[in-house]
This record gives C-alpha cells, structure tokens and sequence, in this order.
C-alpha cells in the first residue's frame, strides 16, 4: 500500500483496555501484543505499566507524519517504468542507461525543514556509473524560485539482498516542487525496492547536554591557520608575527590522488605515515618555542578514497584495524606534550555504504577515543561528521559517548564559488550575488550553517571550524566578502577556527594577489591578508 497525506498516514498508536476477566489487554494497530496479568499480583501489574509506557514513549518518537510512504503491494495502474514483483518495485536496465519512476510530492503538506527518506533496497548486477552521483537512485529533486538541488541516498552497485538506506535531508527555503526519483541511472543491472518512506520532521536524537561546553584549551578563543606536512621554521617564524595561536597540522600525503591509490598498501603507507611524523615532531618542536598549540591532523586515511571520496576504510577491516593501532601509536608519540592541544581523528570522512561488519564513523572515532585515552587520559578530540565534514553533517548527529570532544566543521558553501576555476568549474562568479539561481550572502551562509548552531544549542558543544577558504582570484572583492561574512558568523558564535591554507597551494594564499597569474608572495598585505590580520591580532596567546 501507499499514502501521501500525513493526516491518513500509518501512525501507530497503543490502546490500552481491561476484559471483564480482570486481565490486562494490550493493542496496537500493527498487531496484538496481551500480557495476563492477575490483579492480585502486583508486581505483575508493575512490569506491564512499565513495559506500556516504555513501548507507548518508543512509538510516539518513531511516530513521524509520513509525507509519503509505498510498499509496492499494490499492482499500480501507471504508465511509469517498473513493475511491481513479490510486493516491490523493480527496475531493469539490460544495457547501460536510465530508467526511473517520478513520484510528485505534495508540498503543500510539507511543513518542516527536515525529512526523513528512507527504502529497503535489493539489486543484482547493478554496474559502476560514470559518476559517483550516477546508479541506484533513491533521490528528490527539490526546486524553488531559485534552483534545484538532488538530495539521495549513497547506495552502492553491485549484487546484495535487501538493505535498508536512510539519510536525513533538510529542505531548501522556498519550496515549490518535490519529487521522488527511484531507478536506474546511466547504469545496467536490476534494482528492487521496497518500503519507500519520507516523514516529516527530524527524528528525535538523544545525548547528553553539557554544563560547559568543552574546548580544550584556556585561551579566550583559537585563530590560526592549517599547515602542509612540511616543516620549516621560517614559516613558524613569520606566523609568530601574524600573531596566529594555532595550528593545523597536516599528517598528509601528496599530491593527494596519487596517495588515494598509495594508501591502499599498507606497507607502504606505513612507510609514509614514519616520515609525516617525523615532520611533525619537528613542527611540535617549533611550536613550544613560538607559543602554538597544534592540532595534528589524520589528513590521509588508510585505506585512501573511491569514486565520490568514499573511504576504504569502511569497506575493509584491515583499514580499520590499522587506523585504530596508528592512533595508539600516535598517541604514546605524543603523550604528554604540551604543544600538541588535541587530535583531529580524521580529515573529511566520507563513509558511503558501510560494509557489512565494519564500523561507521560515529563508532569507529569512539573506539579510537577510547584507545587514545587508555594512553594518553583526557586528552581533547576533534571530530568531523560524515560526509566530507560539511555543516549538513550536523543534522542528524548524535553526539559521541565520551568526554572531550571539540565538533568541527569545514566551510566552503557555496562550492560553486569558493572553488571556481578548480577542475572543470567556471569561474566569473561573484560574491554576494546570485550562484545557480540562489542569493547567497550573509544571510544564506548563515541558514547553511544552521545545522550546526542547531547542534551547539541542543548539546551545548564547542565548535571548531577546521577549514574555510576562497579562490584568491574570484572577481572584485568578492573573495574578501566571503571571509569578512564567513569569519564574522564564527566570531559572533564564538567558535574556534583554522584558515585553510598556509603557504600550501597558493590558490588559497593570503599572500599572494588577486591575480591567477601571480605566483610570488607580495611583500605589501592585499585587503584579504589586511583583514584577516586584524582577527588574528585579537589572540590570546598559548603559553610558551
């Protein structure tokens, strides 16, 4: 069966009744569940009053409106691609191609930001897309007045049995169209799906809400930049004038495609990962000498990435393994060092479809916490959300079961902007103005961001924005804008943050010119280094 309307939808609910026997009759919508319980018998009675309430709690919180939900029991009379097949939806592609069927959303009823989509997929055969966007689509395709964007679940390709796949997806401002895409795109193979659902709402998250949010540090707030994994002193030196109290350390391998591939070998990554820290123990050296603290950055993973950054290392044990002893061993590395303020698990993780058995990013950081505090106690964590450690992350985020983690995001919305001209993206494109049909300015990034202050608020966590940055040679002033908006939303929330980069690829520089074809560092400050030295100039600095 299928519904639209969230006023007809399947909302479980408990009715609770007494027989004329004096026994107690439980029932729910979705079946029958009785318990005989003798009156007489108190504690009897007892356990079922907690059982009912603890089951009647569970089922108000999963009791979401349902905008849209279909079982595929129903031979549907439609002229749309697909059969239905054992109560669910089928769609082949004999050949590489697309197929689809496009459900219309009702918009008028959609009366939250959030939504939860949700199905139980199967395929066989399904083969790789030429994209990492291209295969099984459980998709919306979401226009306003201003654009389009095409939230969907990342299901991989291949031959499984059924799983089950779920994202939370927050709605754009202005919505005047909604439709749900499930198919088969520039792909061949067999596809079936089942239990499609979209609710209203965001699901009710549990986790504890702090006294004190937690920053890891006793200065009045962190302003400072991400550095290369290559020391030189000279760099620290001059870093040291702009008044920087921090940095990010990079435990990177370049160039960075190339590694994706090297990483795969463990051997040789462990190779790698002894030099990278032998450039950071040189880094730590410098940083007492100057007054930084330091924020060592797992900037590569083992396990290197796939087609759309995925991780390798949620797809095989052995990355996994590995990365938890590495962050043993860079743990008893660094134990007890002052320069060292925390450790940044990860570098924009991107989980995909966890392999069966292995564990997802919450749960892996968490078992990697735990083993850096058996050796190094209380030592601050900085977590990054999947995927990519963007703001959306933060929607549907539980927060980790241990003390001190510091939550970080990266900033780079919108990315049509900040990484014009990078790869086969155009370049001319201002700031603020109109980028794809949408406004951005202040405003826009702050509601991109709202994630995030909805995460703070709700936990009373500490914020850190590990990475923000825009192309040196957008138009005008248009790269200056986007900091003074960026950099003013973080101060005004009091977040720690780490301008990306220094000294690395001189697209991002400060010291360099609006001019692409400029390679030298200019003596005299540009308007964006102009500013971005009156922040830093508000530091606090670390103890020497």
């Amino acid at each position: 069966m299928f519904c639209f309307n969230k006023k007809s939808a399947p909302i479980q609910t408990i009715r609770m009744g007494i027989r004329p026997s004096g026994r107690l009759k439980m029932t729910k919508t979705a079946g029958v569940i009785s318990w005989p319980v003798n009156f007489g018998n108190l504690c009897n009675w007892l356990v079922v009053i907690i059982l009912y309430v603890t089951s009647f709690s569970e089922m108000v919180l999963a009791a979401q409106p349902a905008l849209y939900s279909n079982t595929f029991d129903i031979i549907e009379n439609t002229q749309q691609p697909g059969k239905i097949v054992d109560g669910a939806l089928q769609i082949i592609c004999q050949e590489k191609g697309s197929s689809s069927r496009q459900i219309k959303l009702p918009v008028a009823e959609i009366t939250d930001r959030y939504v939860a989509l949700s199905a139980r997929v199967k395929a066989q055969d399904v083969s790789e897309g030429p994209n990492s966007w291209n295969g099984i689509k459980v998709m919306l395709v979401l226009k306003t007045e201003d654009g389009v964007t095409y939230p969907q679940l990342p299901i991989p390709s291949g031959t499984w049995d059924w799983r089950k796949f779920e994202q939370l997806i927050r709605l754009p401002l202005g919505l005047r169209e909604a439709t749900l895409i499930l198919g088969l795109e520039e792909v061949s193979g067999t596809v079936w799906f089942d239990e499609v659902t979209i609710t209203l709402g965001r699901p009710p998250r549990n986790g504890r809400r702090y006294d004190n949010p937690f920053t890891g540090h006793d200065l009045d707030r962190l302003r400072g930049v991400m550095h290369g994994p290559n020391f030189q002193e000279e760099n620290f030196r001059d870093l040291a004038g702009w008044r920087v109290n921090h940095i990010r350390w990079q435990l990177n391998w370049a160039p960075m495609k190339q590694a994706e591939e090297w990483s795969r070998d463990l051997e040789r990554y462990d190779q790698w990962i002894e030099t990278a820290l032998t450039e950071c123990d040189k880094a730590l050296g410098a940083a007492g000498k100057y007054g930084f603290l330091v924020l060592v950055d797992l900037h590569c993973p083992p396990g290197g990435r796939r087609a759309g950054g995925v991780c390798d290392l949620f797809q095989d044990k052995r990355y996994q393994d590995y990365f938890l002893s590495l962050w043993e061993r860079i743990a008893r590395r660094y134990k007890g060092n002052p320069s060292v303020y925390a450790y940044d698990l990860l570098n924009e993780a991107v989980e995909g479809t966890v392999a069966p058995g292995l564990m997802d990013w919450r749960s892996l950081a968490t078992e990697a916490g735990r083993r850096i505090r058996q050796i190094d106690p209380g030592k601050p964590l900085v977590f990054e959300p999947s995927p990519w450690g963007g703001p959306a992350g933060f929607a549907a985020l539980k927060p980790l079961e241990m003390e001190g983690i510091i939550y970080s995001f990266h900033m780079y919305l919108p990315h049509q902007f900040t990484h014009q001209t990078i790869g086969t993206n155009p370049g001319g494109i201002e700031y603020p103005g109109k980028i794809n049909g949408t406004l951005w300015n202040r405003d826009k990034l702050r509601d991109e961001l709202m994630p995030v202050f909805e995460f703070q608020h709700d936990f009373n966590v500490h914020i850190y924005v590990g990475e923000f940055s825009a192309i040196r040679w957008a138009p005008g002033d248009s790269s200056l804008n986007w900091l003074q908006d960026a950099v003013g939303i973080f101060e005004q929330n009091q977040w720690d943050w780490c301008y990306h980069a220094y000294r690395e690829w001189n697209g991002w520089s400060l010291e360099h010119s609006g001019d692409r074809n400029s390679h030298t560092r200019e003596t005299i400050p540009n308007s964006r280094l102009k500013y971005m030295l009156v922040q830093f100039n508000k530091n606090q600095q670390a103890r020497r």
